[in-house]
């Protein structure tokens, strides 16, 4: 057993090495970042040991780093052409931001109610934003303050319960009951507590390892709400024509978006029922103000739409979630027998590296990870083209051919074959 670890630790010390001999204009990019960026970064989740790779551009379905390498790499791609044409228009012919309301944000507006089953959204800047409006209403329309979640989820940048316990960071702290993800009898009784305004669940919790929710537990929370149901599609909406909450027929309350939606653009946005919404109508005596200088910017008010009508169509998009799906059968296919597993649904998936070997996974606490073999896996696909999270998370971008989905599996059938030693699950 021994022997095994030693094996493994020589192994990710050795891509350790390749990667900084491999990179070193990002190596130097990321030095001269930590005089200005607090570890060098202004974003957490693109942090990774021993530094970031730093991307110089993007086109397709592919980036280029500083140091010269492509990437298989939202959604969009980058430089999509009907999007750079929308972004085009809006430089030369409406304005960076008109500073009012327009026809433009009207018809995108349509396109999302329409899209996702809303009588009533509004625009923010991010999907955090969207869940910190979509709860302040849920709280202003029932006078009450207490709010169930699920260990593993995430809801932006100040929501986040990753250890099933409530972040450092969090706002409101002594307002969240974290309940226990894909277990409806803990949840049910969560819900029941006094003083719960709304229950938020992902139906998929990406950032959590694109566990998916069971459909019992689902609609079980659905039918025992009692209280607003909000469904969390920030990651989930790319997946079906209509968002993941849509494959299992939930009807929830209210839902929030962010990401792709706004067409490469910095967008989020929450709806649902009318009545909830009005807590935000000025018309209204004692509506409350949602504030956001950029909350209809033409930027995102042009891009949005277009790619919502002319590129990530409905009957693109239930394509996609079914190329995606097909990929996540043949990656647990190629897997089977070894410590990893691929987990999520259609363009959306995470790996995992479980000891025992792959089992239903309902809840990522539950799971004890192999770090030192996920990190190894990093590597070994950043050397074959492969930019994935540091914590195995991938998303399929449009456009990417087929060719180079075939090679991703054989790139992970490669790394199984040449560390077979160390994946066995009975391997220590």
């Amino acid at each position: 057993m021994a022997s095994v670890s030693s094996s493994l630790q020589a192994a990710l010390d050795a891509a350790n090495d390749n990667f900084i001999a491999r990179n070193p204009k990002s190596k130097a990019l990321h030095e001269e970042a930590l005089k200005t960026f607090p570890g060098g970064n202004t974003r957490t989740v693109l942090h990774t040991s021993p530094f970031p790779i730093c991307m110089k551009s993007g086109k397709g379905f592919q980036v280029v780093s500083e140091d010269g390498d492509t990437f298989v790499t939202g959604l969009y791609g980058h430089s999509n052409p009907d999007i750079f044409a929308a972004l085009q228009n809006v430089i030369h012919n409406v304005g960076l931001n008109v500073g009012a309301t327009t026809a433009q944000e009207q018809l995108f507006a349509r396109a999302l109610c329409d899209r996702f089953d809303l009588e009533r959204i509004r625009l923010t800047n991010s999907g955090t934003e969207a869940n910190l409006h979509a709860l302040a209403a849920a709280k202003l329309h029932t006078k009450k303050s207490k709010v169930v979640v699920f260990g593993g989820g995430y809801h932006g940048a100040v929501f986040g319960f990753k250890d099933g316990k409530v972040a450092g960071n969090n706002v409101d702290k002594a307002d969240w009951i974290v309940a226990k993800y894909n277990d409806l009898e803990g949840a049910v009784k969560a819900i029941k507590s006094d003083g719960v305004a709304a229950v938020i669940l992902e139906a998929m919790q990406g950032s959590g390892g694109c566990i998916c929710g069971t459909p019992e537990f689902l609609t079980g929370v659905e039918r025992a709400a009692g209280v607003i149901f909000i469904v969390d599609e920030v990651m989930t909406s790319r997946i079906s024509g209509a968002g993941l909450s849509a494959v299992y027929d939930l009807k929830p309350d209210m839902k929030t978006f962010g990401k792709y939606l706004g067409g490469g653009v910095a967008f989020g946005a929450f709806g649902g029922r009318e009545d909830i919404m009005s807590v935000y109508d000025p018309r209204i005596n004692g509506s409350v103000a949602h504030s956001g200088t950029f909350n209809n910017n033409t930027f995102v008010t042009h891009c949005g739409y277009t790619g919502l009508t002319k590129v990530y169509t409905p009957e693109v998009a239930e394509a996609f979630t079914k190329t995606g799906d097909e990929l996540l059968s043949r990656l647990n296919a190629v897997s089977k027998g070894t410590k990893l597993c691929f987990t999520g649904t259609g363009s959306v998936a995470t790996s995992h590296f479980v000891a025992h070997g792959p089992r239903s996974i309902a809840d990522a606490l539950d799971v004890a990870e192999i770090s030192e073999l996920k990190d190894l896996f990093w590597f070994h696909l950043l050397e074959n083209g492969f930019w994935v999270t540091r914590r195995g998370f991938y998303a399929l971008v449009l456009g990417t051919p087929q060719s180079e989905l075939d090679r991703f599996v054989g790139v992970v059938e490669d790394f199984l074959t040449k560390y077979a030693t160390l994946v066995r699950v009975d391997a220590a």
